[in-house]
């Protein structure tokens, strides 16, 4: 019997001392997950939660979720990405921004936007009591934290995601007090969201309109109010519902910037470049100076000075990366016929954009005007390549016209200190495209040696579609143009090569190609080249030996 007890002592002793370890561990978890949730800092990406409820009235939570859970995100500290760059990535991989997606969607869309960790959750609704579960996964280790559960008053939704929001950004020193701030009535909260997600524009303008009755200071509503006409190119009731942000509001540089768009959109462009010139003297942004470029630029459409052309200048010194900026640059250069100036920013957007239509166009066009036919002529035709309006441009005008209108003007304010989603999805966009531009290189490269030309020619085509600098894709349809006879395409493709990224064994081809079309001169010329660089290239020297002497 005391043996017994003795045992019965032991095991409540294991027991317990396993219980401690259990205890210890969870606690260890739990720091562990605190501590393992990135940085404040880091990149957010909250994704609309599903509707465990099923009740069509409740829907409207989903994007309300996403909507104050990045916003108190970003009370926190964290750059958390907002619909619209939740939309336009959404976009890029034509996803029905409706529909549920899996996680390897929602993965893919986080990685385009450049998102550090996502948050992914649903709700249910219990008579008035509102239950959240939210989901953090950072994407860098592939982990996902246990769930986030935060449940109260449906009426306290604001302050319920406040409570997750600090969960997932335990660190952050911002008091709740600060995180409650600003927030409007449920009701008009409500209104906004539905307006948001509606897809019909006259539908949107009646939720907006209705949120605005419920809390006429409700601003973020009067902006996306402003979004709705602007895109329905009603800009007399755009800029009269932006002006009524009180100028001591916290939106109020973005109404005042949005204002400025309205302005110039009803061709008030003086007004449009001192309403732009005064936001850029408060805070210089390459928008700004963009835009005023722009309405000064079309101001004087008829005969386009230089001051279009320095705004533009301006505005690439403050964001020297910006594609849209080069564009603008060259193009008003162009226009104020300073082609020397328009050639160089127009080389510099196709090289930060290669898939520009526009401006291989224009490049194209000034390339001719400044005595540089051939490449000219590549350009206009690698902008018929990537878009078929050139084509019928062409025939309806000539190929030394460019277009009118070609300017781009910027839609977002202070983009330079927010993540810069547009570069991201660029960046993800020509990721994708160099990936099925190797796809198609690599199978014109088996079916051209498979000696399959036709099906080789296409097969190159699509990649140079892709990827329009694609100096073997070119150097291979050089070589089967050559193979076929086609003496002049072939050289015009080895040019193309040779300026993409010049290399010997072009030039070698090329030589080729001259040697063919009776061109001694010019076979010469290319293959010594080539023996400049390279003394032992037994080719170059064995077509050298076959010219005739000089």
């Amino acid at each position: 019997m005391q043996n017994s007890t003795s045992k019965r002592g032991v095991l409540r002793l294991c027991v317990a001392f396993a219980v401690c370890i259990l205890n210890f561990e969870f606690c260890m978890t739990t720091t562990t997950y605190a501590q393992s949730v990135v940085s404040i800092g880091a990149r957010q990406l909250v994704m609309p939660f599903e509707n465990e409820t099923h009740e069509a009235r409740y829907d409207w939570l989903g994007e309300g979720a996403a909507s104050v859970l990045t916003e108190d995100l970003t009370a926190l500290g964290a750059e958390a990405l907002s619909r619209d760059d939740r939309l336009r990535a959404f976009e890029h991989l034509r996803v029905p921004a409706a529909h549920k997606l899996s996680d390897a969607t929602i993965i893919r869309i986080a990685q385009i936007v450049g998102a550090e960790q996502v948050v992914t959750g649903s709700f249910a609704v219990n008579g008035t009591s509102l239950t959240i579960h939210a989901r953090p996964t950072r994407l860098d280790t592939g982990r996902r934290f246990p769930d986030i559960s935060e449940t109260g008053p449906l009426t306290d939704l604001f302050e319920i995601f406040a409570r997750a929001a600090r969960r997932v950004l335990p660190d952050s020193a911002v008091p709740m007090s600060e995180m409650e701030r600003g927030h409007p009535p449920l009701a008009a909260f409500e209104e906004y969201i539905k307006g948001a997600v509606a897809e019909n524009p006259s539908t949107q303008i009646v939720f907006l309109k209705q949120a605005l009755r419920y809390a006429p200071d409700f601003q973020q509503a009067r902006l996306a109010l402003w979004n709705v006409y602007t895109e329905q190119g009603e800009h007399r009731q755009a800029l009269d519902i932006v002006q009524q942000v009180p100028s001591n509001h916290s939106l109020s540089r973005h109404a005042r910037f949005r204002a400025a768009l309205s302005t110039m959109s009803l061709g008030r462009y003086d007004e449009a470049i001192d309403r732009f010139t005064a936001l850029n003297r408060e805070q210089r942004d390459p928008a700004l100076l963009n835009n005023a470029g722009v309405a000064q630029l079309r101001s004087t459409a008829r005969s386009p000075d230089r001051s279009a052309a320095d705004l533009f200048g301006q505005a690439l010194t403050v964001d020297p990366n910006d594609p849209d900026l080069a564009f603008n640059l060259g193009y008003a250069s162009w226009l104020a016929h300073d082609t020397l100036t328009a050639v160089r920013f127009l080389r510099e957007a196709v090289r930060r954009s290669p898939a520009d239509d526009a401006a291989h166009w224009v490049l194209g066009v000034a390339l001719q005007v400044s005595a540089n036919a051939a490449e000219g002529q590549r350009e206009r035709d690698l902008a018929k390549r990537l878009s078929s309006k050139y084509a019928e441009w062409e025939k309806q005008t000539g190929a030394s016209v460019v277009p009118p209108n070609l300017e781009r003007v910027k839609s977002e304010l202070d983009a330079a200190s927010s993540p810069r989603i547009e570069e991201a999805i660029a960046a993800a966009e020509q990721r994708d495209q160099r990936d099925v531009a190797a796809f198609h290189l690599e199978s014109g490269r088996r079916l051209y040696q498979a000696e399959r030309d036709a099906d080789a020619i296409a097969e190159l085509r699509r990649a140079i579609y892709l990827s329009p600098y694609e100096r073997e894709a070119h150097l291979l349809l050089g070589r089967l143009y050559l193979r076929a006879g086609q003496i002049a395409d072939a050289i015009d493709e080895l040019k193309i090569s040779i300026w993409s990224d010049d290399r010997t064994d072009a030039r070698v081809t090329l030589a080729e190609a001259y040697m063919q079309s009776k061109n001694v001169g010019g076979a010469r010329t290319e293959l010594q080249t080539v023996l400049t660089r390279e003394p032992s290239n037994t080719e170059a020297r064995r077509l050298l030996a076959a010219l005739p002497a000089q």
